[in-house]
């Protein structure tokens, strides 16, 4: 068994989550952590797997192949970024919790693509709780329906919600929102909170929070 080497990095980010989950008076095993590496190298994705962490979000399908493609033994990867419906084959390859389902042409293509598999991923719905134009997630209230939908028409599990909060509003008003849209449907799992607020997410009954600056840094801008 190979010995796990520290991380202060991530023990930072668990003992923040761990105090959050006590103020909250919840057990910090019931909050999965979610390394977010998108556009990270490698070098510095490596010391926090050799610390042990098992389970990483990405953005995009074709960046994930190159990164974790013969690297995938005993990780979760989760697509936390738009999935087009062309790449539905290839998501199924590689994920095994897809959290972007926002619409009924992607829940008809994985539906159809796990039919023929016979085995699923693990999907929740993104929520565009602050209804932003710019960003994909069903309105909050077109939820309650494309959930009936996905469930009934589309024959697709629903494991819970995902959402991000409008940067420069107070994130718990969109926390409290997604949770209450979850209970009411009979989810309960909720992917919420950052690295700025994931906190305020446990409070409000975040189940995994995702995470990348604080475990890596600031990502590198890119010059145009």
């Amino acid at each position: 068994m190979t010995a796990l080497v520290p991380s202060p990095a991530l023990q930072a980010v668990t003992d923040r989550m761990a105090a959050g989950a006590r103020a909250a008076g919840r057990d910090p095993a019931d909050i999965a952590l979610v390394a977010v590496t998108k556009t990270q190298a490698w070098d510095d994705i490596e010391p926090i797997l050799a610390a042990g962490q098992s389970r990483f979000g990405e953005n995009r399908v074709q960046e994930a192949q190159s990164r974790w493609t013969g690297r995938r033994g005993g990780l979760e990867l989760r697509l936390i970024g738009p999935l087009q419906t062309n790449k539905v084959r290839d998501a199924l390859d590689l994920f095994d919790v897809i959290e972007t389902l926002d619409r009924p042409k992607l829940a008809r293509a994985l539906a159809d693509e796990i039919s023929k598999r016979g085995a699923a991923p693990r999907l929740y719905i993104e929520v565009n709780t602050g209804e932003e134009p710019q960003k994909a997630g069903v309105a909050p209230g077109e939820v309650d329906g494309f959930i009936k939908a996905c469930r009934d028409e589309f024959g697709l599990a629903i494991e819970g919600l995902m959402g991000v909060p409008p940067a420069g509003e107070e994130p718990a008003m969109h926390f409290a929102l997604l949770a209450k849209i979850a209970a009411r449907n009979g989810l309960a799992k909720l992917s919420m909170g950052m690295s700025a607020d994931f906190e305020t997410a446990i409070r409000f009954g975040a189940t995994s929070v995702r995470v990348g600056q604080a475990l890596f840094g600031a990502r590198p801008k890119v010059s145009v």
